[in-house]
């Protein structure tokens, strides 16, 4: 009887599932052993560095190929010590993301391969910690006294190489490749990402990410979320924050309270009421005075919007299908928040109509409760006020040219706290009434008046200002 093939993943390491070469770490290692002198090598700092930013190139490589040598005499044993010794370490240099897409990976059924460059003595034992199913790494030749004797044992693990060994294992294993996936950051690594049915360019060098582009391969980011380009470890919304400064809204006054209580890191979930068009704006920047960006559940109409949608997407925004009752979306968000990131969610989903604009309680879903209670992450209440005079519903476009009197808008953030873990379904809509009524503790006074709007009030609320008719 023919055994069914199976399926895998293949990772690279260095600027794959770890943002930056593991060398130091390795390099460190390996002097507390006393297989390498105290003093450094010189120029290793600055190879190291350019590594962290271009990547792979061919003389780092030919470097690389030469540690079988350089290594010739060392006990293979202390090698390995070094391996137990800093696996720790290493491990908790992992992107966050990428511990998720093993996860993912290793749910599906899928054995999970480690294929790097990297001597297979040192880096077992962290493969171990990360919970591989087998590592394709270069093994150097073991003498009978027990040191290495200068020379590779097998494939120099790296570019063809690394190819070569991904096909045998698959071959010994079982696998079928074409219903495989790998992730590397290298150009060198073409040959291994095109064995597969589903490579993924991660954190790609240039060249790589040129490649990618060309082929229509998936380039990701493991410190970022999904479809948020992070190329030099700079996102879009790192830049935005950095040059969104106070000076660039003249037709505002932003008044900013109580900031220091959005967590500096670590996963939160922010709930802003909603008043205007330019809430989103006002709420990242905020956020990002805490230097953090921020990622929306935004409503589909927004994500999939020309132009717009693609630049929402690429800061992050989690698309949002009220109509389709997907769980896709709280999925994405819990993958989020389990990678320490901040998720933005209006808990009114959309900006109140009519009346109901200027009633003083809130009414709010029950999503961020739900999250909150399922992830364990905290809810950090936040009040808007005074946007709808900058951007009412009824405009197309902000009155920027608002120069002479510009309104003032309150962003006011509220105590972190946590919802219980044991909230069961029938205690959501009370947990959100509570979570709506923190907001409007943060609001000014009159946001808890009863008041009648006037007519001219009430159409700033509809798009266009058209009130519809009654019946």
């Amino acid at each position: 009887m023919t055994r069914k093939a199976g399926s895998a993943a293949f990772f690279d390491l260095d600027r794959t599932l770890i943002p930056l070469a593991s060398g130091p770490t390795i390099s460190k290692a390996l002097r507390q052993v006393g297989v390498l002198p105290e003093r450094s090598i010189p120029g290793e700092g600055l190879a190291f560095g350019f590594f962290n930013v271009f990547g792979e190139t061919l003389p780092s490589i030919f470097l690389t190929r030469q540690g079988a040598r350089a290594a010739k005499g060392w006990p293979a044993e202390a090698v390995r010590q070094a391996g137990h010794d800093l696996a720790e370490e290493l491990m908790a240099q992992v992107e966050l993301f990428a511990l998720a897409t093993l996860a993912e990976h290793r749910d599906a059924g899928r054995k999970i391969v480690l294929a790097t460059t990297t001597p297979y003595d040192v880096i077992k034992p962290t493969a171990d910690l990360l919970e591989f199913d087998d590592v394709l790494a270069t093994r150097y030749r073991i003498g009978p006294d027990g040191t290495y004797d200068g020379t590779i044992d097998g494939e120099f693990v790296w570019s063809l190489g690394k190819a070569r060994s991904v096909q045998a294992w698959a071959r010994a294993n079982v696998v079928d490749l074409s219903e495989s996936y790998a992730y590397s950051d290298s150009i060198f690594d073409v040959p291994m990402l095109s064995k597969v049915g589903y490579p993924v360019a991660v954190n790609p060098d240039p060249r790589l990410f040129a490649f990618a582009v060309a082929r229509g391969w998936p380039r990701v980011w493991f410190n970022a979320p999904e479809g948020v380009p992070k190329p030099l470890g700079v996102e879009l919304q790192d830049v935005i924050n950095t040059v969104a400064q106070p000076q660039l809204w003249p037709w505002l006054r932003i008044e900013l309270n109580g900031i220091d209580n959005i967590p500096a890191d670590g996963a939160c979930i922010v709930t802003p009421n909603h008043r205007s068009y330019l809430d989103p704006a006002l709420v990242a920047h905020a956020i990002g005075r805490r230097g953090r960006p921020a990622r929306f559940l935004s409503k589909k109409e927004v994500t999939d919007a020309p132009l717009v949608g693609s630049l929402v997407k690429a800061l992050g925004a989690i698309r949002v299908d009220r109509g389709s009752g997907s769980d896709e979306p709280m999925m994405q968000a819990t993958r989020a928040l389990a990678a320490g990131e901040l998720i933005a969610v209006f808990p009114q989903g959309t900006i109140p109509r009519g009346p109901a604009f200027f009633e003083p309680t809130l009414k709010g879903r029950y999503g961020a409760v739900r999250l909150a209670r399922d992830t364990g992450a905290p809810i950090v209440p936040m009040g808007l006020w005074g946007t709808e005079k900058a951007w009412p519903r009824s405009s197309r476009v902000p009155y920027v040219m608002n120069l002479a009197d510009p309104p003032t808008i309150s962003v006011t953030v509220g105590e972190p706290y946590q919802v219980p873990t044991d909230l069961s379904d029938d205690d959501l809509d009370a947990a959100t009434a509570d979570l709506m009524a923190r907001i409007v503790e943060l609001l000014p006074a009159e946001a808890r008046e009863c008041r009648e709007p006037t007519e001219a009030e009430l159409a700033l609320t509809h798009p266009g200002g058209n009130i519809p008719e009654a019946g």
